[in-house]
This record gives C-alpha cells, sequence and structure tokens, in this order.
C-alpha cells in the first residue's frame, strides 16, 4: 500500500501512516459497538435506498461491528464485512450469529481492499471510510471494487450537523495532525464530486439520525467512555482542559437538543449518498 511516511512528506503534509496508527488505536479503545449499535437504523435506510436484494454481492466497507453488513444481510444478500479493528469485527460476528444471519467478516484497511477489481454488486459504508487517512486512496479502492454498473452506497457526517460540530469542538481542544483533511468533508456533495464524480453518477440526501440518551450528561459520559476519538480527547488534556472541553461539548448538544424534558434528543445531520458506477 502506498503511503506517506515522515521522511516523504512535505512541510504541510500529513503523515498518514503515523496518522492511521493514532486512528487505529481510537477505534480500537473504549468499545465502539456501544456506539454503533444505535446507528442500525442508518445502515436500513441506505441499504432499502441502494434497493439491494438477493443475489447482490455487498461489500460493507470500514463496518464497524457491522450495522450495514446486517441490514444487507437481512435482505438476503451475500455479504462481506471488513474492518482494520478486530474486536470491532468480533461485534459484528456476535450480532450476526444471534441473528443466525450469514456474513463473512475479514479484517482489512479500506485504503488497500484485499479483493480483485469488479467483485461487488454494492460497497456501502456508514460513517466508517470517511475516518480513513488517505482519503483518495480508500474511494479509489471502493470504486475498484466495485462493479460497472453497480453502486455505491455511504452514510456520512456533515460538517454543520452535530457529529461534525462534536469534531470540531474536539479539534478546538486538541488540534488534528498538521495537513490531515477533515473526515466531515466526505459529507459535502463538493469532495464526494472530487473523490467519485469521474466516471460515476451521484446523488444525496440530508437525513438525520437522533441521538436519543437518558440526558446530555449521560451522552457525554456514554461517549468519553466508549467512543474511541472522544475517550482518547479527553484522557489527553489534562483535568482544568477536561473540565473546559465538557462544557463546550453540553453547550453544543443544549444547541442541538429538541427535548424539554430534561433528555437528550439531538439530530444530528448526515449525507446519505449513491454512486452509481459507469
Amino acid at each position: 500500500m502506498d503511503t506517506v511516511t515522515t521522511s516523504q512528506k512535505s512541510p504541510g503534509q500529513a503523515d498518514l501512516k503515523a496518522l492511521k496508527l493514532r486512528q487505529q488505536a481510537a477505534w480500537s479503545s473504549g468499545d465502539y459497538a456501544l456506539i454503533g449499535t444505535r446507528l442500525q437504523i442508518v445502515g436500513e435506510q441506505l441499504c432499502e435506498t441502494l434497493d439491494v436484494h438477493s443475489g447482490h454481492r455487498v461489500l460493507d466497507v470500514a463496518a464497524g461491528n457491522g450495522n450495514a453488513s446486517l441490514a444487507a444481510a437481512r435482505r438476503w444478500c451475500n455479504v462481506v464485512a471488513t474492518d482494520y479493528v478486530p474486536a470491532l469485527l468480533e461485534r459484528g460476528r456476535e450480532r450476526a450469529a444471534a441473528e443466525r444471519l450469514d456474513i463473512e467478516f475479514r479484517e482489512a484497511d479500506a485504503e488497500a481492499l484485499p479483493f480483485p477489481d469488479d467483485s461487488f454488486d454494492a460497497v456501502v459504508s456508514t460513517f466508517g471510510v470517511m475516518f480513513t487517512p488517505d482519503q483518495d486512496r480508500a474511494a479509489a479502492e471502493m470504486t475498484r471494487v466495485c462493479k460497472r454498473g453497480g453502486k455505491i452506497g455511504l452514510a456520512n457526517w456533515t460538517p454543520e450537523g452535530f457529529i461534525g460540530q462534536v469534531f470540531k469542538t474536539i479539534g478546538k481542544h486538541v488540534p488534528p495532525a498538521t495537513g490531515a483533511k477533515s473526515p466531515a468533508l466526505w459529507g459535502t456533495q463538493a469532495r464526494i464530486e472530487e473523490l467519485f464524480g469521474s466516471n460515476a453518477t451521484i446523488s444525496t440526501a440530508p437525513r438525520n439520525f437522533v441521538f436519543r440518551y437518558r440526558s446530555p450528561e449521560h451522552w457525554l459520559e456514554v461517549f468519553k467512555t466508549f467512543y474511541g476519538p472522544v475517550l482518547k480527547t479527553f484522557a489527553a488534556l489534562p483535568p482544568d482542559a477536561q473540565a473546559a472541553l465538557r462544557h463546550d461539548l453540553l453547550a453544543l448538544i443544549e444547541g442541538f437538543n429538541r427535548a424539554a424534558d430534561g433528555t437528550m434528543a439531538v439530530p444530528s445531520e448526515y449525507l446519505e449518498i449513491v454512486i452509481l458506477r459507469h
């Protein structure tokens, strides 16, 4: 796999290899499955939009604990779920076994997919591939393994939505790596056109996933315990800086929260994307 090493990169350019190692460590920490399982409705909606069905071979890239994989398997597709965090794949296996769904789980890097060209009728990712360090490489790999006439389906957080703003808030307290592209760019029409627009037809639709928790404080406790990027950010800060980040995140929730009874019901915008490969 082609990566940019420290010796190769120019000033202001991200060290993609080092960034990937840090990201892999972040997603391996906590237990993302406890967050991800609550996003199941997004995988179901994406599979409906893509109209996947029996006979289709479907690849889930950066599958996490398998939301889109399970959704496709429920529709009798032949499904392969991939991720570079083995613990998340194991969570997906547990879910598939509990529901008696036939899914193949394989450890794989989204930037170097171990499949021949034109292998899948549909290639999907829900809030997964958007976090790859080398965005162009990951997009090229998804396109490569998708059959001509097949579809690539994505669900990506937008910059303006709640989760996009969570990452923006985190970035104010722990700045991102120099030269790294924001994952939230995957939630913009312009960036998707850059990544997939040549020889493809792209359609997008803004949607919302609603984070429903017992309270804003409950959301924060769950995310700082189980959601790798938030966990790692808090761990990197001294106590006074942790308090400041906590204050900013709770203020952010207050601005989005539509619940009036002390609970949390926060819509988070994401972009649902369908790319028809020519």
